[in-house]
């Protein structure tokens, strides 16, 4: 059964006072357990966090710090795994923290380049040159990472790990990777994902998975906001890809599912909005379907957001999960 049955939420994009609305309809309208924040400023994760468990959410605090110097971002996880263990001393068992995500193109040093988004090229591009550099620098960062949290944080500990990561999950109670599906070996995909369960001996989560809402956005996966010319002087999407939201809801419909079947302890989607990604009615300018939020925002200070077909599909999924789960306990 899929027990936490999440979305993520972007909190350093959102507008301050539309993040406790957006907690309330996450949790009363997508019928989410929990929510996973992502975010750098400090502050502002942490009243995310506040608002999330006051709206009835599990929290998942995830510090997101990119092409800053290790130690910095040892010492930024250090004063959220604090304020986080503040909330979870109030709210036992309802706060989990994430030691942060993919370090091997978001930490520098791991890959030797100077940016994360070249160094996620360079390990799409030579995954195989690189893997035994990226394994053995990885690991010991992590170790580095779960003892700083471990120092002040007591409750459950994991991390969002990239679908090529290798990593000891000894240090951490939850096994977290973003699993995004692409191309079209389905079988392939549900074959490693349900030998991550089984032999796994923690529950796993997946911590990352979608598309974007276009023809074919299911076969790219995570690779969906390269059809984005970012470089132009006015980001535009190359070539022809007509906009379908179905394509974006169907994928998350069927993963959820298969999560639920194979085992999976909890899923978030990813995400609730992408404030960088907004829809416009010019197709060549519509970045919203090459992004992966479930809602779509306008260009501009408009803080309003409007459900994509993927909401509707992703709240249908969690409430018929919802009423399983009240089924089987009266049982």
């Amino acid at each position: 059964m899929l027990t936490v049955r999440g979305v993520s939420y972007l909190v350093d994009d959102a507008p301050p006072g539309e993040v406790g609305r957006d907690l309330r309809v996450i949790r009363e309208e997508l019928h989410c357990t929990a929510v996973m924040l992502i975010g750098t400023d400090e502050e502002r994760l942490i009243r995310a966090a506040e608002q999330a468990l006051d709206a009835g959410l599990e929290i998942w605090v995830r510090p997101h710090l990119r092409d800053r110097p290790r130690p910095e971002v040892l010492a930024h996880l250090e004063r959220v795994a604090t304020a986080a263990e503040r909330l979870r001393a109030a709210h036992p068992d309802r706060v989990t923290l994430l030691v942060g995500s993919e370090f091997s193109h978001t930490a520098p040093g791991i890959v030797p380049l100077p940016w994360s988004y070249l160094r996620l090229l360079a390990i799409l591009r030579a995954r195989r040159l690189l893997r035994r550099r990226i394994t053995r620098k990885l690991d010991a960062f992590l170790d580095r990472a779960a003892r700083c949290a471990r120092q002040v944080f007591h409750g459950p500990l994991s991390y969002a790990a990239a679908a090529w990561e290798q990593v000891d999950w000894s240090r951490f109670d939850v096994a977290g990777v973003s699993l995004y599906r692409s191309g079209d070996d389905h079988a392939g995909y549900e074959r490693r994902l349900r030998s991550l369960v089984r032999d796994q001996a923690r529950p796993v989560v997946v911590t990352e998975f979608g598309c974007g809402a276009f023809t074919g956005a299911d076969l790219r996966g995570a690779a969906s906001f390269r059809i984005v010319r970012w470089f132009a002087e006015q980001p535009e999407i190359r070539g022809d890809h007509p906009r379908d939201e179905r394509t974006q809801a169907a994928y998350l419909g069927e993963l959820i599912g298969l999560y639920d079947d194979a085992g999976v302890h909890g899923c978030f989607v990813f995400t609730f909005a992408m404030r960088g990604f907004p829809h416009r009615d010019d197709p060549r300018l519509d970045l919203d379907k090459a992004g992966f939020g479930i809602v779509k925002v306008a260009d501009g200070d408009d803080p309003a957001w409007t459900p994509k077909a993927a909401f509707h599909e992703v709240a249908h999924r969690y409430r018929s999960l919802l009423r399983e789960n009240r089924a089987n306990k009266k049982k």
